[in-house]
């Protein structure tokens, strides 16, 4: 996506009131303390064991580590994981 048209839509988003999530494709997460995370806007797993989670995003992908980890719930954008979320990186 072009630096112009990245412009284009947050001025769109701020204009008609949207959520940027929506608009820009950007991946929202919700965390619950230490044991769940709820993450939207993904565009598959690339790698999944009990400690390490990968996921594709539009741009980039999202790694999160941590110990015990369970995919609770998939969805084709969304997906639930539980266990002991020690880290989460956001890689472009």
């Amino acid at each position: 996506m072009s630096r112009f048209n990245r412009k284009l839509r947050k001025m769109a988003a701020d204009l008609l009131d949207l959520p940027q999530d929506v608009v820009m494709d950007l991946p929202r997460l919700t965390m619950i303390g230490d044991r769940q995370l709820y993450i939207e806007n993904h565009r598959g797993v690339l790698h999944f064991s009990s400690d390490k989670l990968r996921l594709a995003l539009s741009k980039g992908e999202i790694e999160v580590t941590g110990s015990d980890l369970v995919i609770r719930t998939i969805w084709t954008e969304e997906v639930v994981i539980e266990g002991f979320i020690k880290n989460i990186e956001v890689r472009e």
